[in-house]
């Protein structure tokens, strides 16, 4: 899975965070169903299984929404309109569960979207792309 993504999440944010930077993580349930539980049920999941540990995110995790779809967040609606989606394949469309599915959809969990400080996305990463590479 893409949850060990959490604790490189949590160094970016160790690192940058003085400078402005903040990691934002919003639950989604639109890929594999794989995010059922309510925000309390995520912390408590990442918190002892994973990544486990006593994990706790150092960046606020909202409340769970849908990143695309008819019912997309409009906040995700602006992020995708100023950056393409970095993969044009999409992954098991058999396990999204959203309609209608667009070209610049989030493709999965852990996808990463990088916002300037005038708060303009300027750069999207595949869900598989470590966090920690981003500061290069």
């Amino acid at each position: 899975g893409l949850t060990h993504s959490y604790l490189q999440l949590n160094a970016l944010q160790a690192r940058f965070g003085r400078r402005g930077f903040t990691v934002l993580g919003f639950p989604c349930n639109q890929f594999g169903m794989q995010e059922p539980g309510t925000r309390l049920e995520i912390l408590n999941g990442i918190k002892y299984v994973r990544p486990g540990g006593n994990f706790v995110p150092k960046f606020p995790i909202f409340e769970k929404i849908e990143v695309n779809g008819e019912k997309q967040h409009p906040f995700y609606t602006f992020l995708k309109g100023h950056c393409p989606s970095p993969n044009p394949a999409f992954y098991a469309k058999e396990r999204l569960f959203y309609s209608p599915q667009h070209n610049n959809d989030i493709r999965w969990n852990f996808e990463k979207i990088l916002i300037n400080r005038r708060g303009i996305p300027v750069k999207r990463y595949e869900p598989r792309f470590m966090p920690i590479d981003i500061a290069d």
